[in-house]
């Protein structure tokens, strides 16, 4: 279990830091024109994710402060579930799926490592 969380935990990890970084280095014109959602809250989003994507995988590898990885992982749960709701209200529902996927993969990580195979 401990090689399947931590396969997860990379995936998930590259995933919001690339989703993060594009957040912060795209204009935000050119981002609200894709999300009708204010630019200083994108770059914030942008900001969380990255800090996320980076809780994620730092406190396992230098093992300090492993609490960390679960609950970055349950922070990036929250953020997905609005990034479900959100995708729910503007496009196709199918189009939900791919946030909905990835919250559920970071809720396995959360409470894989806060019960199952906790980081020592």
């Amino acid at each position: 279990m401990n090689k399947v969380l931590w396969v997860v935990q990379g995936l998930l990890a590259l995933q919001f830091m690339f989703a993060g970084t594009m957040k912060l280095i795209m204009p935000i014109e050119e981002m609200t024109k894709q999300m009708a959602m204010p630019g200083l809250f994108l770059r914030f989003l942008g900001v969380a994710e990255i800090l996320g994507g980076l809780g994620l995988i730092l406190p396992g590898l230098l093992r300090i402060k492993t609490f960390l990885t679960p609950l970055a992982a349950a922070c990036l749960v929250i953020i997905m579930i609005g990034a479900t709701v959100i995708t729910l209200q503007i496009g196709p529902p199918t189009m939900a799926l791919i946030p909905f996927v990835v919250g559920l993969l970071a809720a396995f990580v959360a409470y894989g490592r806060w019960r199952v195979s906790p980081l020592k």
